[in-house]
């Protein structure tokens, strides 16, 4: 009976850090929404199409700050730090994983697509993922081993074949040179799925994913802080998440990423000979 009261603690306690992470999430999202003459306050960032507002960096500090407070003990990689290398620290204790604004683009030209993404990772691996939209008001959240929610509400991904399912690909923007290879998987996806989707925020898809609004997304290169808390709310929802090969993810920097959903996944999803050299 004490091993069974541990554990339930144990979970009230995952429970509690994770509402703890979602409120600082929402909290950060009023700063999104009071934006004003964004266009004067953005500069531009080394890469091709790579710019950072004041308002990522005001969410970030504003993050990193409550967040410090929660787990104080904790490691923090953000994006607006840029180093992409994983450090050795990360794999010890706890390391929060953020981006403050995903979709920095779709904010900076008002399309109200725009989340707020966190996760933490415990001894290196995903254990918490929050991505927030403050537009809509959605936040979806999973803790490893307990499946993914939307809002408090338990969710799950599709199960539609992929001929019935949209797929929504990136174009990994600040690497110019994966676009032919991009366009060409995303190409190929278009002839066995329903439809094509581009909506600019990596973390976005992959809880569009887990939400069962999408069979595929892919993308080939991205950050850490933008797959880290997206990815296991996929997985937790039942989506199969690996790298665009088939392999498993390593959460460690930098990846290419596949998400497919449960239905999508029982099929031949993997693009294949799209991914060999193609000649010039």
């Amino acid at each position: 009976m004490k091993r069974e009261a541990d554990c339930q603690g144990n979970r009230d306690e995952e429970l509690q850090l994770t509402e703890a992470i979602g409120q600082v999430a929402r909290d950060a999202g009023k700063i999104i929404l009071s934006a004003r003459e964004i266009e004067n306050h953005t500069t531009v960032k080394s890469g091709h199409a790579n710019f950072v507002t004041e308002y990522d960096k005001r969410v970030q500090a504003f993050i990193f700050e409550e967040l410090h407070r929660i787990l104080p003990e904790a490691n923090f990689v953000g994006e607006e730090d840029g180093a992409e290398q994983f450090r050795p620290e990360y794999r010890e204790g706890y390391a929060f994983v953020v981006d403050p604004i995903d979709g920095t683009m779709n904010f900076m030209q008002g399309l109200d697509l725009s989340v707020i993404s966190i996760g933490l990772l415990r001894e290196g691996e995903p254990w918490i993922g929050v991505v927030y939209n403050p537009y809509r008001e959605l936040l979806f959240s999973a803790v490893r081993g307990r499946g993914a929610c939307l809002n408090g509400e338990q969710i799950h991904c599709s199960r539609e074949p992929l001929s019935r399912s949209l797929v929504e690909f990136g174009t990994s923007p600040y690497y110019p040179e994966l676009s032919k290879k991009s366009l060409a998987i995303a190409g190929e996806y278009l002839k066995r799925g329903a439809d094509l989707r581009r909506f600019g925020t990596a973390a976005w898809d992959l809880s569009l994913c887990a939400w069962g609004k999408l069979g595929i997304y892919f993308e080939l290169r991205l950050g850490l802080w933008d797959y880290c808390a997206g990815a296991l709310i996929a997985m937790e929802s039942g989506c199969r998440v690996t790298d665009i090969e088939g392999n498993p993810l390593h959460f460690q920097g930098p990846s290419s990423i596949l998400c497919a959903s449960a239905g999508a996944a029982e099929e031949d999803y993997l693009p294949g000979e799209i991914l060999e050299p193609q000649g010039e």
